[in-house]
C-alpha cells in the first residue's frame, strides 16, 4: 500500500467516508425518506406510509416498470449479440483495423446520449424504415447506447483468453462453428453475463435518449420518474426511484459475481 502509516490509512478512510456519505448517502437518505413520507412539512417527514409503493405496482406506473424491464431485457440481449459478435470478429485482426472497430464501438458513449436519439428520430421516421411512434426505435435507442459496454466487457475478456483449448479442439477436428460453441463461448461465460448485466442496469436508468423517442403508450421509469417530479408528485417519484436503484443494484451485484468468478487466464 501507498500508505503506509495507520494515522494516515485512518485520515484517508475517514475523507473518503465523508465524501460517500455527503455525494452518494444523504441524497439516497433524502429519496428513501421522501418515498415513505406522508407529509413532509419540517426538518423530518411525517406520516410514514409504504402508499407510494403500493401504488407503484398499480395502474400506470406498474406498466412503467413493465415497460423499463422489457425494453432493458431486449435491449442488453441484441447489445449482447451484436457486442460479443464484433469482438470475436476483431480478435486478432491488426492494431490498426482493431482501433478502428473499437472506436466504431465506442462512439455512441462519446456523444451525449440525447445525440443519439436526434440522430435515430432523423433516420427513422421516414420510409422505407419508419420506427417513430414505435417501441421498436427506445429499444433501438437502448441497444445502441450499450452495446459500447457489452463489446468492451467481452472484448476484455476475449483479450486474457488463452486460445490453446481452441486450437486442441480444432487439432482434433472440430468445425469452427463447434468451437465456437462449445469451447469459446463457455470460456466467455463470466464476461457474457456481466455484459448482459452491466447492460441491463445501464438500460433501465437510460432517459436522455429515451424522452426524445418514447411514444405515448411505452413510458420507461425513468420517464415516469421525470414526469412524476416535473407535476410535484416527489413522494411517488422518489418510490419508482427507490425501484429502480433496487433493479439496478441487482444487476450490478450480478456483474461483480460474474467478475469475481471469471477464470484467470493462462
Amino acid at each position: 500500500m501507498l500508505l503506509h502509516s495507520r494515522s494516515v490509512r485512518v485520515t484517508a478512510w475517514g475523507v473518503l467516508a465523508i465524501l460517500f456519505i455527503g455525494i452518494f448517502g444523504l441524497p439516497l437518505l433524502m429519496v428513501f425518506l421522501s418515498s415513505i413520507a406522508g407529509q413532509w412539512n419540517g426538518i423530518f417527514p411525517t406520516g410514514l406510509t409504504l402508499h407510494h409503493y403500493v401504488t407503484a405496482f398499480h395502474g400506470a406506473t406498474a406498466r412503467h416498470l413493465q415497460t423499463s424491464v422489457i425494453t432493458a431485457a431486449g435491449a442488453s440481449s441484441l447489445a449482447l449479440v451484436i457486442g460479443t459478435w464484433g469482438a470475436l470478429a476483431n480478435r486478432g485482426r491488426k492494431r490498426a483495423v482493431s482501433r478502428v472497430v473499437d472506436g466504431l464501438f465506442m462512439i455512441p458513449i462519446a456523444v451525449p446520449s440525447v445525440s443519439v436519439g436526434l440522430g435515430l428520430l432523423v433516420a427513422f421516421s421516414r420510409p422505407p424504415v419508419l420506427l417513430n411512434g414505435t417501441a421498436y426505435i427506445v429499444l433501438a435507442a437502448h441497444t445502441v447506447i450499450v452495446v459500447a459496454f457489452a463489446y468492451g466487457t467481452v472484448s476484455s475478456g476475449l483479450a486474457r483468453l488463452s486460445s490453446d483449448q481452441e486450437l486442441v479442439a480444432a487439432s482434433l477436428g472440430a468445425r469452427p462453428g463447434y468451437v465456437l460453441w462449445r469451447v469459446t463461448l463457455p470460456l466467455l461465460r463470466p464476461q457474457l453475463i456481466a455484459a448482459a448485466s452491466l447492460s441491463f442496469a445501464l438500460s433501465m436508468g437510460e432517459l436522455g435518449a429515451t424522452i426524445m423517442l418514447y411514444p405515448p403508450g411505452w413510458v420507461t421509469l425513468p420517464v415516469g420518474i421525470f414526469a412524476l417530479s416535473d407535476r410535484g408528485s416527489v413522494s411517488e417519484a422518489s418510490a419508482l426511484t427507490v425501484l429502480l436503484l433496487a433493479m439496478t443494484g441487482a444487476g450490478l451485484s450480478l456483474l461483480s459475481l460474474a467478475r469475481s468468478r471469471a477464470p484467470a487466464s493462462h
